[in-house]
């Protein structure tokens, strides 16, 4: 038995559907502008969708490593033992060093950075208590009189790939 109606029905759609086809193809093949871009190799602490690139300058030798500690926006936890997110770590490079951190989403930051120049993982101080490695913070506040305010070191992070700078400062 022969069906014209139904071989001329499935020729007509066959057409369409070979055109869009060849168009998914060349959109599949063609660079994905509107893709979110991913995060810079090296990037520390728990991947996720949203990270900040760190630029620290004044970085005064190669030894060790600048440690960036993450923040949630909680004056509470500030500079508090347990008080942070998370410790990211890179290798330090004398003058200027750059760093990547996962931040768990979009939102409100604070960034404590320390050139832990003998690697011991921990913030070394003196005997009376200031500082014997070099710090910074996030915006680069005044810390002549003291640690500085949690208000002065919030850091809003509305996206992914944005770049702060912190310059260190020694003892």
């Amino acid at each position: 038995m022969n069906l014209p109606g139904r071989s001329i029905a499935a020729a007509s759609l066959a057409a369409p559907l070979l055109i869009a086809g060849t168009a998914l193809a060349a959109l599949s093949a063609a660079p994905a502008l509107a893709e979110a871009p991913s995060a810079p190799a090296g990037c520390t602490g728990p991947a996720s969708g949203t990270w900040l690139n760190v630029t620290v300058s004044g970085v005064r030798n190669s030894n060790g490593v600048i440690a960036v500690t993450l923040y949630a926006d909680d004056s509470s936890k500030f500079l508090v033992k347990r008080g942070s997110l998370y410790v990211g770590r890179t290798d330090a490079s004398t003058g200027v060093t750059r760093a990547c951190i996962f931040v768990p989403k979009p939102g409100v930051y604070a960034l404590a950075l320390y050139h832990d120049e003998n690697s011991d993982g921990k913030f070394d101080r003196t005997g009376v208590g200031l500082p014997a490695e070099g710090y910074g913070f996030s915006n680069n506040p005044a810390t002549l009189a003291g640690l500085p305010t949690f208000k002065s070191v919030r850091l809003a992070v509305p996206k992914s790939g944005l770049t702060t700078r912190v310059t260190m400062k020694y003892p």
